[in-house]
């Protein structure tokens, strides 16, 4: 019996740090385009794999880890979203005096690092254009555009059938055509189809 149980252990924690372990930088990634904050961002993703090792018996050894965690993550997310909205907006006063006891009182002191990293893999307007879109179409833009999910797994994921997953990327996409329009003609892009029609 104690064979059993340690063979088991042994088989778990080797599922966790060969399957599970890899995905910690696409899901701290997700976790921080929903939330848009590097604690909250660390605290889903703790959360997630805190949940994925106390659910390890359900997942099947070898099969989709990324998409199965994600799915965690954003359940976990949905789950903090709907307990926030419940309760009454809370201030940090400690966090306000010590902005206003700083000498340089500039946003740019509280930009973290992730934040700095985004900028300059995508530009802001496009960072600010994702992050602006409703959390059901931002949520599919990131899991198709950015971690390459396919629509099965993002049906999975999101607990919504294919259909729902197109048309909600279609719509996502074309939200964040109209948001880029005019950053991408100063950047000298063109549309197509207006180019034809001139």
């Amino acid at each position: 019996m104690i064979m059993a149980i340690q063979d088991t252990t042994e088989k778990e924690n080797k599922i966790f740090e060969e399957e599970f372990l890899p995905q910690i930088d696409a899901l701290y990634t997700f976790a921080y385009h929903l939330t848009y904050n590097e604690e909250d961002a660390n605290d889903l993703v703790q959360e997630t794999y805190l949940k994925a090792y106390r659910f390890i018996g359900k997942y099947i050894e070898g099969t989709n880890a990324k998409a199965w965690l994600f799915k965690i993550l954003k359940n976990a997310f949905i789950n903090q979203y709907r307990k926030k909205s419940k309760q009454p907006t809370k201030i940090d006063f400690e966090e306000i005096i010590s902005f206003h006891d700083e000498e340089d009182t500039s946003y740019s002191g509280y930009q973290d690092l992730r934040e700095e990293m985004f900028e300059h893999m995508m530009g802001d307007e496009v960072t600010n254009a994702i992050n602006s879109l409703p959390v059901d179409f931002r949520v599919v833009i990131l899991l198709c555009d950015i971690e390459g999910f396919t629509y099965e797994e993002i049906s999975k994921i999101v607990d919504i059938p294919i259909g729902t997953v197109r048309s909600r990327l279609h719509r996502a996409r074309n939200m964040l055509k109209e948001r880029l329009k005019e950053y991408a003609a100063n950047l000298g892009y063109r549309d197509k189809r207006n180019k034809l029609n001139n």
